[in-house]
């Protein structure tokens, strides 16, 4: 008997580093009442190693790889190889109740075209006979979040009209507060659904909260994207960062003043520090379990946290304010492909080109071209016939700060030739930009392949001629777009 939901298609994406509470939510899966999900896709994210041993469930199952690159790369890995209208995701330390996929499935059926999400209530179970500790209210805080991907489905087209993850959030923090914002900002809303996920606490070691104060880098690419006020626009209460700064500032000149043997001022300086030190402490012990062990974990960790935070919040103001690149190929991608073209007069920019760079520049973004370019090999045509083509390319399409080909054959071996990844990083070089912060746009796989050689990132605009292959490889390894407008929309989104 078909089941009343079974044409709502759904795909679950989980991203995994092998933590063992995985083969436990693909059990619970495997147990639930309602329609199955088209596939489970487990996505590892482990830089290496044996593939993971998973238990046999009902519904097909597949394992990928994609290379430690974080959770948001590994969601992105994942839904790119769905094809169902609906992306579930999960993470793999969540576990879902009995009738999870009914009320997914309810909680999708009949969500207008102008609903681009559905996200689950997280509860988080604590122990009755005494109070959470600092890890386990971390881990509760998850239910107070407006939006969270411990469970969070994703209509697929809205994730790729906006692109999915941005790969800059390393860690499982604010990379889901900024895909819901930017979905938003698409025009679209989230709708909350019925269905209810457990999350686990979770427990850490000593300097656990020292440790995540990472997570400030991450807040400050968050305010380089959407501004002072992005604390609001999530529903985020005040950080604390004015305060840590100001209790690091006091320690910092305490030490200072010591030094210089000020120390009337060095122990006023000292005070301040240790009166503030000793208030943050205390309202992290007092809703805890006041434990020895606890009250000492505090009462250290609360000397650590400040300065912590601090310098994670200044390396991430200084990473998102770091120039940053998108490099084009020429042929097919910037302007219309004519075989071993030697004529400028023939230069004719793909539909869109202009106004799509002019929105790069606009940001601030360098811009580059990276080409083969065999004729000259070949004898078609000479170096200066390609700087002239390229000229008139200038002309039409606004200046590109660097122009980069390769002139060689394809059985030449150089190093420079796409898929090598020479031209992108001599265009980096050229720019002063790390490869890391270059986004490689082309319409074959040679460029995709050349960005990830370099350390790049890599978005296809398929064309006529690229390859079905192709296509599939980049959606795996890269990303695909549309257009060269919807291609510039993702660059400026990962960079």
């Amino acid at each position: 008997m078909v089941h009343p939901l079974q044409s709502l298609r759904y795909t679950i994406v989980i991203p995994t580093t092998g933590r063992a509470q995985l083969s436990m939510l693909l059990r619970a899966l495997d147990g639930s009442h309602g329609p199955h999900p088209s596939e489970v896709i487990v996505v590892d994210d482990r830089p290496g190693g044996d593939p993971l041993t998973l238990p046999g469930i009902r519904f097909p199952l597949r394992q990928v790889r994609s290379g430690g690159r974080g959770p948001a790369a590994a969601r992105n890995t994942g839904w790119r190889l769905a094809r169902t209208e609906w992306i579930a995701f999960l993470d793999d330390d969540v576990l879902t109740d009995v009738d999870w996929t009914q009320r997914l499935s309810e909680d999708l059926d009949g969500l207008g075209p102008g609903i681009a999400a559905s996200v689950a209530k997280i509860v988080v179970p604590l122990p009755e006979d005494r109070r959470p500790t600092d890890d386990e209210r971390d881990t509760l805080a998850l239910t107070h979040a407006r939006w969270i991907t411990a469970d969070m489905a994703y209509r697929r087209s809205a994730l790729v009209e906006v692109g999915g993850f941005d790969e800059r959030f390393p860690r499982a923090f604010r990379e889901d507060a900024d895909l819901a914002l930017r979905v938003c900002q698409a025009g679209y809303r989230i709708a909350e659904g019925r269905r209810v996920t457990t999350h686990p606490a979770r427990g850490g070691d000593f300097f656990a909260s020292v440790r995540r104060q990472r997570g400030n880098a991450d807040n400050a690419l968050m305010r380089a994207k959407h501004g002072r006020h992005w604390r609001q626009l999530t529903g985020e209460g005040p950080g604390r960062l004015g305060r840590h700064a100001l209790t690091t500032v006091a320690g910092a000149a305490a030490l200072g003043l010591l030094a210089a043997g000020r120390r009337r001022a060095a122990t006023l300086a000292g005070g301040a520090w240790a009166g503030l030190t000793a208030q943050f402490a205390a309202s992290r012990i007092a809703p805890g379990p006041r434990t020895p062990a606890e009250v000492t974990r505090m009462a250290v960790t609360s000397a650590f946290i400040p300065p912590a935070a601090c310098a994670h919040r200044l390396r991430g103001e200084l990473r998102a304010r770091e120039p940053v690149a998108v490099l084009f190929d020429r042929d097919d991608t910037l302007i219309e492909d004519v075989p071993y073209l030697a004529d400028p007069e023939q230069v004719r920019p793909m539909p869109g080109a202009r106004a799509a760079l002019g929105a790069l520049r606009d940001a601030g973004v360098l811009l580059g071209v990276v080409s083969n370019q065999s004729g000259i090999g070949r004898g078609y045509f000479t170096d200066d016939e390609v700087r002239r083509v390229n000229a008139r390319v200038d002309e039409l399409l606004g200046p590109f700060q660097t122009w980069q080909w390769c002139p060689h054959g394809p059985d030449d071996a150089c190093a420079c030739r796409k898929p090598q990844p020479g031209l992108v990083l001599r265009a980096a070089e050229a720019l002063g930009v790390d490869v890391s912060r270059c986004v490689v746009v082309g319409d074959i796989g040679a460029d995709v392949e050349a960005a990830t050689a370099a350390g790049a990132k890599g978005i296809l605009v398929p064309t006529p001629r690229t390859l079905p292959g192709e296509v599939e490889h980049a959606r795996r390894e890269a990303a695909v777009a549309p257009d060269l407008t919807s291609a510039v929309r993702l660059a400026m989104e990962v960079l």
